[in-house]
C-alpha cells in the first residue's frame, strides 16, 4: 500500500487525504497547530472546485455551512452605500463575491471529517526529508522518524515542506504590496446577508490605500484589515504585535473602525499576514510534490478551490500511474498548470484597483462598481473570473473504492 505524508490540515491537504484513502493509499497528515484553526476568512467555491465537491458527496455539507453572504457594497464613513453587487450579479461564481461562500474552518472541518482513516498528528512538523530512489525517510520535530513513499506539502504560502525539499534558489515569493488581518468582529451594524467594505486613502505612514471589509457569518461578523504599504518587519509569533500593527495604521478613522480595533484586541482567532505569490518552475522534486498556496498561491479569491481541484488531480494522476511519482507528478503539474495560471491572474485595475490611495481614487473605484452591473459585456471587466474558475477539463478518473 502507498504511504503518504502530507504537511498541512488546511483545505488542500484534507481535500487530497480524502481523495487518496478512497483510492486505497495509506495517508498521514502532519499539522503544526495543536488543533483545526478557528474562525478564518470567508472563503469562495468556484467552478470547478463545485464538481469535484459534488463528487466527494459534500455539496450538502459545505451549503449547510455557507455564511448567508447574499452580497457585497461598499460604504461611506456615515454607512451610506456607494455602491453594491449582489452574489448572483455574473452567475454564481463570475463575481466578486460566489453565491457560495463558507469560513475557512468550517469547510477544513468538513474535509477532515469526511476523511475517515486518514492519521492526523497535530502540534508537530517535519524538520528533515532525506530522499531515496524508493521512498522518504522523515524527521519530525515531535514524533518519531518515519518511512513514507511520498511527501506532500500541503502547508501554505510559508511551507515548510517548500523550503526544506527545494532549498531557496528554486521559488521565489514576488511581493503583493498588501498587509491583511483577518478576525472575528463584534459589530453594532445589522448585516442582514451583506457583506460592508469601507474604504480610505493612504494615510498613518501607508503609501496606498486601506479598507475594512465586515461580513456575516452564522449570527457572528468577520472583519478584514487591508492596508498597501512596503513590508513591515514582524515577528509570525507574536500575535500582540501584529495587532498593534494593524491599530497604529488605523487610528483616528471613522465609520466602524474604532469599534473593530476595540474587537481586535480581544479577538482570539487573529490571523496576519503580507499577502504573496509564489513563483516556481516545477512544483516536484524526486517524491516531494507541492499542492494548493505552497506552490500557486497568488490568485484573488480562488485559492481554496484551486486547492480543492489540485487534491482531486493529484490523488487521481496518482492512482492512474499505481503511486508511481515519475510520471503522475509531471501529469498532475501537466493538467493543473493553465488553470492556475488562468486564476493567477490579477483583476483589472490591480492592487490600485483594490486599494486606492486618494479620495477621488475610491469615487471612481465605486463608479465603476456601479457601471459593472449595468454595461453589457460588464463580466469582461470582472476579469473573466467565470470562465477562469471553469478553466479545466476534470478527468474521470476510474472509480475509486468505496470508504
Amino acid at each position: 500500500m502507498t504511504q503518504v505524508l502530507i504537511s498541512g490540515a488546511s483545505i488542500a491537504g484534507p481535500a487530497l487525504a480524502y481523495w487518496l484513502r478512497r483510492y486505497g493509499m495509506d495517508v498521514t497528515v502532519v499539522e503544526r497547530a495543536p488543533a483545526l484553526r478557528p474562525g478564518g476568512q470567508g472563503i469562495d467555491v468556484r467552478g470547478a472546485a463545485r464538481t469535484v465537491i459534488e463528487r466527494m458527496g459534500l455539496m450538502a455539507q459545505v451549503r449547510a455551512a455557507h455564511t448567508g453572504t447574499r452580497g457585497i457594497a461598499n460604504v461611506d464613513a456615515h454607512n451610506r452605500r456607494t455602491a453594491e453587487m449582489p452574489a448572483d450579479a455574473f452567475g454564481d461564481s463570475g463575481g466578486i463575491v460566489a453565491d457560495l461562500e463558507i469560513l475557512r474552518a468550517d469547510l477544513a472541518r468538513i474535509l477532515v471529517d469526511a476523511s475517515d482513516g486518514v492519521e492526523y498528528l497535530f502540534d508537530d512538523t517535519i524538520t528533515a526529508l532525506d530522499q531515496h530512489d524508493d521512498g522518504v525517510d522523515v524527521t519530525f520535530e515531535r514524533a518519531g522518524a518515519r518511512w513514507f513513499d511520498l511527501v506532500v506539502g500541503a502547508d501554505g504560502i510559508f511551507s515548510t515542506t517548500r523550503r526544506i525539499a527545494f532549498g531557496a534558489d528554486r521559488w521565489r515569493m514576488a511581493d503583493s504590496g498588501y498587509h491583511r488581518a483577518v478576525f472575528t468582529a463584534r459589530t453594532s451594524l445589522r448585516l442582514d446577508g451583506w457583506e460592508l467594505m469601507y474604504s480610505m486613502p493612504a494615510g498613518n505612514g501607508t503609501s496606498g490605500g486601506r479598507n475594512v471589509l465586515l461580513y456575516p457569518a452564522h449570527g457572528e461578523a468577520r472583519a478584514m484589515f487591508h492596508f498597501a504599504c512596503d513590508p513591515i518587519e514582524y515577528d509570525r509569533r507574536d500575535v500582540e504585535a501584529q495587532k498593534a500593527i494593524v491599530a497604529r495604521t488605523f487610528a483616528g478613522e471613522g465609520w466602524q473602525v474604532p469599534e473593530l480595533l476595540d474587537s481586535m484586541a480581544e479577538a482570539p482567532d487573529f490571523y496576519f499576514d503580507r499577502v504573496g505569490k509564489i513563483e516556481m518552475d516545477r512544483w516536484y522534486t524526486g517524491r516531494v510534490i507541492l499542492l494548493g498556496d505552497s506552490c500557486f498561491a497568488g490568485s484573488v479569491g480562488m485559492g481554496t478551490s484551486m486547492a480543492i481541484v489540485g487534491g482531486y488531480v493529484l490523488a487521481g494522476e496518482l492512482a492512474a500511474a499505481g503511486g508511481d511519482p515519475r510520471s503522475a507528478f509531471p501529469a498532475y503539474q501537466a493538467r493543473m498548470a493553465d488553470y492556475v495560471a488562468a486564476n493567477r491572474k490579477p483583476l483589472p485595475g490591480g492592487v490600485k484597483g483594490f486599494l486606492p490611495a486618494t479620495a477621488r481614487g475610491i469615487r471612481m473605484r465605486d463608479w465603476s462598481m456601479r457601471m459593472m452591473t449595468k454595461l453589457p459585456g460588464a463580466g469582461k471587466l470582472m476579469g473573466g473570473i467565470d470562465k477562469a474558475v471553469n478553466a479545466i477539463e476534470l478527468p474521470d478518473y476510474p472509480v475509486p473504492a468505496a470508504h
